[in-house]
């Protein structure tokens, strides 16, 4: 009898550690004052809207942009071309009053007008994208900005436009398409920085070193598409085995998101936790193996895998 009770309070030692290894749930804890409540809650609607809240301005914007400096000219285009064209006797005196009616920006012009606007300088941006993406248009295009750079003025406000242009609005993927993931040490030994290797070195300062150098981009964070460059010896860089997208997200999350998912160790223990619980019902000897092995859970130390496997 006594070698029973013995036994049954080593089981419900057991399962109280377990019970204390696990988290408490946070809304079992103490009462929070109405100001807490109000900023927790709060700041988790500003977190939930505020990403479409921004979508919905940025958006707005762009309208805004296309129909001031595109949109309104257009259609004020169309309406001086459907006059001149009524003048000339190739459109109707009718057909030329509704269209005049439809692109007329003299008043405040009305959503649907804003709509057409819009969609004539979409159409537009595309057709100029679809013009300068073949090899005449190419042509063309270069033949405009060599006139347009032989203007001293023109020439320094383009170019350095043109470069902002270029580098936010140029595709990423096919910027980095050809790198691999590094880390080197740009400051201090044993501080170390995650880099994409963008091409070989300068010829002339490898044939001086007497070593392979590589280019190397390094990446800010949170901004990974801007940063410096260095011209490091191949044997001092490391490679790391995840690819651009799992650094380039690492970069943006500030080291948030990394290119591995650790096992969530304290949620399995809660999980195994609630089926010891469950358990309490039934024959001692399952519960005592619930209760091992949500204690096993909380003791064992969280392994973090090696880069390039998810956890």
């Amino acid at each position: 009898m006594i070698e029973n009770d013995a036994s049954a309070k080593g089981k419900e030692e057991t399962f109280a550690q377990a019970s204390d290894a696990v988290p408490a749930d946070p809304s079992a804890g103490a009462r929070v004052s109405f100001g807490q409540d109000f900023k927790r809650f709060f700041l988790r609607g500003l977190a939930a809207l505020l990403p479409t809240l921004i979508t919905i301005w940025l958006m707005l914007r762009v309208w805004e942009f296309l129909w001031e400096n595109m949109g309104k000219y257009l259609l004020q285009g169309i309406s001086h071309l459907s006059g001149t064209l009524c003048d000339w006797g190739v459109l109707g005196n009718d057909s030329a009053r509704m269209i005049a009616r439809l692109a007329d920006t003299t008043t405040q012009p009305s959503w649907s007008v804003q709509l057409g606007g819009v969609a004539l300088a979409v159409v537009l941006v595309y057709i100029v994208g679809l013009v300068a993406g073949n090899f005449i248009g190419r042509a063309a295009w270069r033949l405009a900005e060599m006139a347009l750079l032989r203007v001293p003025l023109l020439r320094a406000i383009y170019t350095a436009i043109k470069q902002v242009t270029d580098f936010v609005l140029a595709d990423k993927s096919e910027q980095f398409k050809g790198s691999r993931v590094v880390a080197v040490e740009p400051h201090a030994r044993g501080i170390w920085s995650i880099g994409l290797v963008t091409g070989p070195g300068l010829k002339s300062l490898s044939q001086k070193t007497g070593s392979q150098m590589l280019t190397v981009f390094i990446p800010s964070s949170p901004t990974a598409f801007s940063g410096y460059v260095l011209l490091v010896p191949q044997e001092s860089v490391v490679e790391l085995p995840i690819t651009v997208e799992h650094a380039l997200r690492m970069l943006v999350s500030g080291g948030v998101i990394g290119p591995h998912t650790p096992a969530a160790a304290p949620q399995k223990v809660i999980d195994v936790l609630r089926m010891a619980m469950a358990e309490l019902q039934k024959e001692p000897e399952a519960r005592e193996s619930a209760a091992s092995e949500a204690l096993a859970l909380a003791r064992q130390p969280r392994k973090t895998p090696p880069d390039g496997q998810s956890g």
